[in-house]
């Protein structure tokens, strides 16, 4: 059985802004967290719009939390983040991109940005 954790244990442990919590995500972490994208997008929305954190060091610091989890495809995250770090794509357009690139899933849109990136 898999252990999943929610965005506030990811921003507790990256955050540090409290102590007890910060510990029982850690351990959690530790243990073998299991991480889905899904999750991975509310943490990117939380820091990137609530605590500001600049994209690129968002999108580098979530490269290295991510190497700290598990996950189904880490491939993807990794190649997300990336994107996520050097465009001005939406997270969730980040990983379809990467999904595309990674996996080979075809991805249908009517966004400009992300089909360019497709192409």
């Amino acid at each position: 059985m898999r252990t999943l954790v929610d965005a506030n244990i990811l921003l507790r442990y990256m955050l540090h802004d409290d102590d007890s919590m910060f510990k029982v995500a850690e351990q959690t972490i530790r243990n073998g967290a299991f991480l889905l994208p899904e999750v991975l997008a509310e943490v990117v929305y939380v820091l990137l719009g609530v605590y500001s954190v600049p994209r690129g060091e968002l999108a580098s610091q979530l490269q290295i939390l991510t190497k700290e989890v598990q996950s189904e495809h880490p491939e993807v995250l990794d190649t997300a983040l990336a994107t996520f770090g050097s465009t001005k794509l939406d997270f969730v357009d980040c990983l379809l991109v990467a999904y595309n690139r990674q996996l080979g899933d075809k991805v249908v849109s009517f966004d400009r940005k992300v089909n360019r990136m497709l192409a």
